[in-house]
Protein backbone atom coordinates (compact mmCIF):
# COMPACT_ATOMS: atom_id res chain seq x y z
CA UNK A 1 0.00 0.00 0.00
CA UNK A 2 1.54 3.62 -0.74
CA UNK A 3 2.51 5.59 1.97
CA UNK A 4 2.08 9.58 2.15
CA UNK A 5 2.47 11.86 -0.86
CA UNK A 6 6.26 13.06 -1.32
CA UNK A 7 8.23 15.49 -3.08
CA UNK A 8 10.93 13.99 -5.39
CA UNK A 9 14.03 15.90 -6.91
CA UNK A 10 13.86 18.17 -9.43
CA UNK A 11 16.01 19.88 -11.55
CA UNK A 12 15.35 22.65 -13.73
CA UNK A 13 17.42 24.29 -16.69
CA UNK A 14 15.79 26.73 -19.32
CA UNK A 15 16.36 28.07 -22.65
CA UNK A 16 15.27 31.71 -24.22
CA UNK A 17 12.04 30.14 -25.49
CA UNK A 18 11.87 26.87 -23.13
CA UNK A 19 12.02 25.12 -19.83
CA UNK A 20 13.14 21.50 -19.00
CA UNK A 21 12.46 20.04 -15.88
CA UNK A 22 13.74 16.40 -14.96
CA UNK A 23 11.98 14.35 -11.90
CA UNK A 24 14.08 11.90 -10.30
CA UNK A 25 11.56 9.18 -10.57
CA UNK A 26 11.96 5.68 -12.37
CA UNK A 27 9.24 3.40 -13.19
CA UNK A 28 6.72 5.93 -13.29
CA UNK A 29 3.16 4.85 -12.99
CA UNK A 30 -0.11 7.38 -13.47
CA UNK A 31 1.45 10.54 -14.27
CA UNK A 32 -1.02 13.74 -13.94
CA UNK A 33 0.56 16.72 -15.24
CA UNK A 34 -1.09 20.10 -15.84
CA UNK A 35 -0.49 23.87 -15.97
CA UNK A 36 -3.76 25.72 -14.64
CA UNK A 37 -2.98 29.85 -13.72
CA UNK A 38 0.62 29.86 -14.48
CA UNK A 39 1.15 26.74 -11.59
CA UNK A 40 2.62 23.15 -12.74
CA UNK A 41 0.87 20.14 -10.53
CA UNK A 42 2.66 17.27 -11.05
CA UNK A 43 1.74 13.71 -9.04
CA UNK A 44 2.59 10.30 -9.80
CA UNK A 45 3.86 6.85 -8.66
CA UNK A 46 7.27 5.55 -9.15
CA UNK A 47 10.88 4.83 -7.27
CA UNK A 48 11.99 7.91 -5.48
CA UNK A 49 14.51 8.77 -3.00
CA UNK A 50 11.46 7.09 -0.09
CA UNK A 51 11.25 4.04 -2.52
CA UNK A 52 7.91 3.40 -3.96
CA UNK A 53 5.27 6.28 -3.31
CA UNK A 54 3.22 8.76 -4.84
CA UNK A 55 5.12 12.26 -4.96
CA UNK A 56 3.67 15.37 -6.03
CA UNK A 57 5.28 18.94 -6.36
CA UNK A 58 3.69 22.42 -7.29
CA UNK A 59 5.69 24.90 -9.28
CA UNK A 60 4.38 28.48 -9.48
CA UNK A 61 6.47 29.80 -12.51
CA UNK A 62 7.83 33.47 -12.82
CA UNK A 63 6.65 34.43 -16.14
CA UNK A 64 3.71 33.47 -18.02
CA UNK A 65 4.13 29.68 -20.02
CA UNK A 66 1.94 27.93 -22.17
CA UNK A 67 -0.34 25.71 -20.69
CA UNK A 68 0.38 22.34 -22.24
CA UNK A 69 3.57 20.50 -21.07
CA UNK A 70 5.43 17.89 -23.23
CA UNK A 71 6.08 14.82 -21.00
CA UNK A 72 8.79 11.96 -21.79
CA UNK A 73 9.01 8.91 -19.09
CA UNK A 74 11.88 6.70 -19.37
CA UNK A 75 12.70 4.27 -17.10
CA UNK A 76 15.02 6.05 -14.95
CA UNK A 77 13.44 9.72 -14.53
CA UNK A 78 10.41 11.77 -15.99
CA UNK A 79 11.38 14.57 -18.43
CA UNK A 80 9.18 17.98 -18.55
CA UNK A 81 9.38 20.70 -21.29
CA UNK A 82 7.14 23.97 -20.66
CA UNK A 83 7.07 26.39 -23.34
CA UNK A 84 7.52 30.21 -22.68
CA UNK A 85 5.36 32.60 -23.73
CA UNK A 86 8.04 34.94 -24.61
CA UNK A 87 10.79 34.16 -25.40
CA UNK A 88 13.58 35.59 -22.89
CA UNK A 89 15.60 34.88 -20.01
CA UNK A 90 14.50 34.46 -16.53
CA UNK A 91 16.32 35.22 -13.87
CA UNK A 92 14.88 32.25 -11.70
CA UNK A 93 12.38 29.56 -12.51
CA UNK A 94 9.81 30.33 -10.10
CA UNK A 95 8.07 33.24 -8.57
CA UNK A 96 8.66 32.83 -4.73
CA UNK A 97 12.30 34.05 -4.63
CA UNK A 98 13.38 31.40 -2.03
CA UNK A 99 14.05 28.32 -4.10
CA UNK A 100 12.32 25.02 -2.97
CA UNK A 101 14.52 22.66 -0.92
CA UNK A 102 13.03 19.99 -3.60
CA UNK A 103 14.49 22.38 -6.91
CA UNK A 104 18.01 22.40 -7.94
CA UNK A 105 19.81 23.54 -11.65
CA UNK A 106 20.03 20.51 -13.62
CA UNK A 107 24.21 21.42 -14.46
CA UNK A 108 24.18 18.63 -17.20
CA UNK A 109 21.79 20.97 -19.54
CA UNK A 110 22.67 24.21 -17.39
CA UNK A 111 23.71 27.56 -19.98
CA UNK A 112 24.17 30.74 -19.00
CA UNK A 113 22.31 33.53 -20.56
CA UNK A 114 25.13 34.35 -23.00
CA UNK A 115 25.50 30.52 -23.66
CA UNK A 116 22.11 30.59 -24.59
CA UNK A 117 22.14 33.46 -26.55
CA UNK A 118 25.41 31.62 -28.88
CA UNK A 119 23.01 28.34 -29.39
CA UNK A 120 20.49 30.03 -30.14
CA UNK A 121 21.97 31.98 -32.65
CA UNK A 122 23.99 28.24 -33.84
CA UNK A 123 20.32 27.12 -34.74
CA UNK A 124 18.97 29.94 -36.56
CA UNK A 125 22.18 30.12 -38.61
CA UNK A 126 21.88 26.56 -39.59
CA UNK A 127 18.28 27.33 -40.06
CA UNK A 128 19.23 29.64 -42.73
CA UNK A 129 21.93 27.79 -44.25
CA UNK A 130 19.35 24.84 -44.66
CA UNK A 131 16.51 26.74 -46.05
CA UNK A 132 19.56 28.34 -48.54
CA UNK A 133 20.66 25.02 -49.68
CA UNK A 134 17.27 24.05 -50.19
CA UNK A 135 16.65 27.07 -52.30
CA UNK A 136 19.66 25.69 -54.86
CA UNK A 137 18.28 22.46 -55.33
CA UNK A 138 16.40 22.38 -58.57
CA UNK A 139 13.06 21.68 -58.18
CA UNK A 140 11.81 18.66 -60.43
CA UNK A 141 8.76 19.75 -63.01
CA UNK A 142 8.48 16.25 -64.03
CA UNK A 143 7.86 15.42 -59.89
CA UNK A 144 4.03 14.88 -60.46
CA UNK A 145 3.91 13.33 -64.04
CA UNK A 146 6.77 10.93 -62.59
CA UNK A 147 4.33 9.80 -59.82
CA UNK A 148 1.72 9.32 -62.33
CA UNK A 149 3.26 6.89 -63.90
CA UNK A 150 4.37 5.02 -61.62
CA UNK A 151 1.35 4.94 -60.00
CA UNK A 152 -0.53 4.08 -63.01
CA UNK A 153 2.28 0.89 -63.91
CA UNK A 154 1.93 -0.51 -60.32
CA UNK A 155 -1.87 0.05 -60.35
CA UNK A 156 -1.96 -1.94 -63.87
CA UNK A 157 0.24 -4.52 -62.82
CA UNK A 158 -1.93 -5.70 -59.70
CA UNK A 159 -4.86 -5.99 -61.78
CA UNK A 160 -3.25 -8.08 -64.27
CA UNK A 161 -1.54 -10.37 -62.20
CA UNK A 162 -4.38 -10.65 -59.89
CA UNK A 163 -6.86 -11.21 -62.80
CA UNK A 164 -4.40 -14.26 -63.20
CA UNK A 165 -4.59 -15.43 -59.51
CA UNK A 166 -8.88 -15.00 -59.35
CA UNK A 167 -8.56 -16.65 -62.97
CA UNK A 168 -6.79 -19.99 -61.45
CA UNK A 169 -8.30 -20.00 -58.13
CA UNK A 170 -11.58 -20.05 -59.52
CA UNK A 171 -10.42 -22.92 -62.24
CA UNK A 172 -8.67 -24.89 -59.85
CA UNK A 173 -11.94 -24.68 -57.85
CA UNK A 174 -14.49 -25.79 -60.43
CA UNK A 175 -12.09 -28.20 -62.37
CA UNK A 176 -9.82 -29.50 -59.82
CA UNK A 177 -6.58 -30.99 -61.01
CA UNK A 178 -8.05 -31.07 -65.08
CA UNK A 179 -7.19 -27.42 -64.80
CA UNK A 180 -3.51 -27.70 -64.74
CA UNK A 181 -2.99 -28.68 -67.86
CA UNK A 182 -4.50 -26.19 -70.02
CA UNK A 183 -3.09 -23.38 -67.55
CA UNK A 184 -1.27 -22.01 -70.23
CA UNK A 185 -3.93 -21.63 -72.88
CA UNK A 186 -5.93 -19.84 -70.51
CA UNK A 187 -3.27 -17.75 -68.65
CA UNK A 188 -0.92 -16.84 -71.49
CA UNK A 189 -1.95 -13.98 -72.88
CA UNK A 190 -2.12 -11.77 -69.60
CA UNK A 191 1.38 -13.07 -68.17
CA UNK A 192 2.61 -12.43 -71.90
CA UNK A 193 1.01 -8.68 -71.06
CA UNK A 194 2.50 -8.81 -67.50
CA UNK A 195 5.61 -9.65 -68.25
CA UNK A 196 6.17 -7.67 -71.38
CA UNK A 197 5.69 -4.41 -69.34
CA UNK A 198 7.89 -5.70 -66.17
CA UNK A 199 10.39 -4.91 -68.28
CA UNK A 200 9.81 -1.36 -67.52
CA UNK A 201 11.25 -1.47 -64.09
CA UNK A 202 14.61 -2.19 -65.50
CA UNK A 203 14.15 1.17 -67.36
CA UNK A 204 12.81 2.83 -64.23
CA UNK A 205 16.31 1.88 -62.19
CA UNK A 206 18.56 2.52 -65.22
CA UNK A 207 16.66 6.11 -65.55
CA UNK A 208 17.14 6.79 -61.93
CA UNK A 209 13.10 6.62 -61.25
CA UNK A 210 12.79 4.49 -58.92
CA UNK A 211 15.91 3.55 -56.71
CA UNK A 212 15.22 -0.10 -56.46
CA UNK A 213 18.61 -2.12 -57.25
CA UNK A 214 19.19 -2.66 -61.12
CA UNK A 215 21.08 -6.39 -60.61
CA UNK A 216 17.67 -7.73 -58.76
CA UNK A 217 15.59 -6.50 -61.40
CA UNK A 218 17.14 -7.84 -64.10
CA UNK A 219 17.77 -11.13 -62.60
CA UNK A 220 14.11 -11.81 -61.86
CA UNK A 221 12.63 -10.35 -65.36
CA UNK A 222 15.11 -11.77 -67.67
CA UNK A 223 14.74 -15.09 -65.80
CA UNK A 224 11.19 -15.31 -65.52
CA UNK A 225 10.62 -13.91 -69.34
CA UNK A 226 13.33 -16.52 -70.61
CA UNK A 227 10.93 -19.81 -69.01
CA UNK A 228 7.99 -17.87 -70.36
CA UNK A 229 8.42 -17.15 -73.77
CA UNK A 230 11.95 -19.65 -74.79
CA UNK A 231 10.84 -22.38 -72.87
CA UNK A 232 7.32 -22.61 -72.60
CA UNK A 233 6.32 -19.77 -75.59
CA UNK A 234 8.41 -22.09 -77.95
CA UNK A 235 7.26 -25.71 -77.02
CA UNK A 236 3.49 -26.45 -77.37
CA UNK A 237 5.11 -29.79 -75.47
CA UNK A 238 5.60 -27.46 -72.71
CA UNK A 239 2.21 -26.11 -72.75
CA UNK A 240 0.02 -28.51 -71.29
CA UNK A 241 2.67 -29.59 -68.53
CA UNK A 242 1.27 -29.06 -64.95
CA UNK A 243 4.00 -27.28 -63.80
CA UNK A 244 2.63 -24.15 -65.78
CA UNK A 245 0.04 -23.88 -63.15
CA UNK A 246 2.64 -23.74 -60.30
CA UNK A 247 4.72 -21.36 -62.57
CA UNK A 248 1.91 -18.76 -62.69
CA UNK A 249 0.43 -19.46 -59.71
CA UNK A 250 3.15 -18.36 -57.28
CA UNK A 251 4.68 -15.91 -59.90
CA UNK A 252 1.02 -13.75 -59.50
CA UNK A 253 0.91 -14.33 -55.81
CA UNK A 254 4.30 -12.57 -55.25
CA UNK A 255 3.26 -9.87 -57.42
CA UNK A 256 -0.32 -9.30 -55.80
CA UNK A 257 1.44 -7.79 -52.61
CA UNK A 258 4.61 -5.96 -54.52
CA UNK A 259 2.31 -4.28 -56.77
CA UNK A 260 0.01 -2.59 -54.18
CA UNK A 261 2.79 -1.88 -51.88
CA UNK A 262 4.88 0.13 -54.43
CA UNK A 263 1.72 1.71 -55.75
CA UNK A 264 0.76 3.38 -51.76
CA UNK A 265 4.55 4.29 -51.38
CA UNK A 266 4.24 6.72 -54.11
CA UNK A 267 1.74 7.97 -52.57
CA UNK A 268 3.72 8.11 -48.75
CA UNK A 269 0.98 5.84 -47.20
CA UNK A 270 2.42 2.66 -45.79
CA UNK A 271 -0.14 0.12 -44.75
CA UNK A 272 1.68 -2.17 -41.87
CA UNK A 273 0.16 -5.66 -42.67
CA UNK A 274 0.80 -5.12 -46.67
CA UNK A 275 4.42 -4.37 -45.63
CA UNK A 276 4.57 -7.42 -43.97
CA UNK A 277 3.41 -9.43 -46.52
CA UNK A 278 5.19 -8.20 -49.03
CA UNK A 279 8.35 -8.73 -47.47
CA UNK A 280 7.56 -11.98 -45.85
CA UNK A 281 5.58 -13.92 -49.06
CA UNK A 282 8.57 -14.05 -50.53
CA UNK A 283 10.10 -16.50 -47.76
CA UNK A 284 8.23 -19.80 -49.07
CA UNK A 285 7.28 -18.57 -52.35
CA UNK A 286 10.66 -17.63 -54.08
CA UNK A 287 12.25 -21.63 -53.22
CA UNK A 288 8.90 -22.61 -54.97
CA UNK A 289 8.96 -20.54 -57.85
CA UNK A 290 12.69 -21.50 -58.35
CA UNK A 291 12.20 -25.03 -57.67
CA UNK A 292 9.14 -24.70 -60.34
CA UNK A 293 10.83 -22.96 -62.86
CA UNK A 294 14.20 -25.54 -62.49
CA UNK A 295 11.54 -28.85 -63.32
CA UNK A 296 10.38 -26.82 -65.98
CA UNK A 297 13.62 -26.38 -67.50
CA UNK A 298 14.58 -30.22 -66.82
CA UNK A 299 11.51 -31.55 -68.54
CA UNK A 300 12.14 -29.10 -71.52
CA UNK A 301 15.58 -30.40 -71.72
CA UNK A 302 15.18 -33.61 -73.61
CA UNK A 303 12.42 -32.13 -76.21
CA UNK A 304 15.06 -29.78 -77.35
CA UNK A 305 17.46 -32.25 -77.62
CA UNK A 306 15.33 -34.53 -79.84
CA UNK A 307 13.96 -31.57 -81.94
CA UNK A 308 17.42 -29.60 -81.56
CA UNK A 309 15.36 -26.45 -81.44
CA UNK A 310 17.82 -23.47 -80.78
CA UNK A 311 20.91 -25.51 -81.14
CA UNK A 312 23.92 -23.61 -82.86
CA UNK A 313 26.34 -24.74 -85.55
CA UNK A 314 29.03 -22.96 -85.98
CA UNK A 315 30.79 -22.64 -89.71
CA UNK A 316 34.28 -24.47 -88.63
CA UNK A 317 36.56 -27.44 -89.68
CA UNK A 318 35.36 -29.03 -86.59
CA UNK A 319 32.21 -28.88 -87.00
CA UNK A 320 30.96 -27.63 -83.59
CA UNK A 321 27.51 -27.30 -82.42
CA UNK A 322 26.05 -25.53 -79.59
CA UNK A 323 23.53 -27.69 -77.90
CA UNK A 324 21.01 -25.99 -76.31
CA UNK A 325 20.03 -28.20 -73.92
CA UNK A 326 23.91 -27.87 -72.66
CA UNK A 327 22.90 -24.46 -72.24
CA UNK A 328 19.69 -24.76 -70.00
CA UNK A 329 22.10 -27.16 -68.04
CA UNK A 330 24.12 -23.74 -67.83
CA UNK A 331 21.39 -22.03 -66.97
CA UNK A 332 19.84 -24.17 -64.51
CA UNK A 333 23.18 -23.13 -62.09
CA UNK A 334 22.57 -19.66 -62.89
CA UNK A 335 19.08 -19.40 -62.02
CA UNK A 336 20.11 -20.54 -58.40
CA UNK A 337 22.76 -18.20 -58.54
CA UNK A 338 19.96 -15.48 -59.06
CA UNK A 339 18.22 -16.67 -56.61
CA UNK A 340 20.64 -16.18 -53.87
CA UNK A 341 21.08 -12.91 -54.89
CA UNK A 342 17.44 -11.81 -55.18
CA UNK A 343 17.39 -13.58 -51.54
CA UNK A 344 19.97 -11.73 -50.21
CA UNK A 345 18.49 -8.08 -51.98
CA UNK A 346 15.34 -9.02 -50.00
CA UNK A 347 16.57 -9.89 -46.86
CA UNK A 348 18.30 -6.76 -46.32
CA UNK A 349 15.26 -5.05 -47.16
CA UNK A 350 13.15 -7.49 -44.88
CA UNK A 351 15.79 -6.59 -41.85
CA UNK A 352 15.48 -2.61 -43.32
CA UNK A 353 11.40 -2.61 -43.20
CA UNK A 354 10.59 -4.89 -40.61
CA UNK A 355 13.36 -5.38 -37.96
CA UNK A 356 13.45 -4.20 -34.51
CA UNK A 357 13.37 -0.84 -34.34
CA UNK A 358 14.45 1.56 -30.68
CA UNK A 359 11.54 2.76 -29.09
CA UNK A 360 11.22 5.38 -26.97
CA UNK A 361 9.48 5.09 -23.66
CA UNK A 362 6.36 7.42 -23.34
Amino acid sequence: MAGPSLRPHVHWAQRHRELFLRVELSDVRNPDITITDNVLHFRAQGHGAKGDNIYEFEIEFLEPVEPKPVCRVTQRQLNITVQKKESNWWERLTKQEKRPLFLAPDFDRWLDESDAEMELKEKEEEKINKMKIESRVPKDPFKHLKKGYLIMYNLVQFLGFSWIFVNMTVRLFILGKDSFYDTFHTISDMMYFCQTLALMEIMNSLIGLVRSPLIPAVVQIFGRNFVLFVILGSLEEMQNKAVVFFIFYFWSIIELFRYPYYMLSCIGIEWKPLTWLRYSVWIPLYPLGALSEAVCIVQSIPIFSETGKFSLGLPNPLNVTIQFPFVLQIYLIALFLGIFVNFRHLYKQRKHHLGPKKRKMK
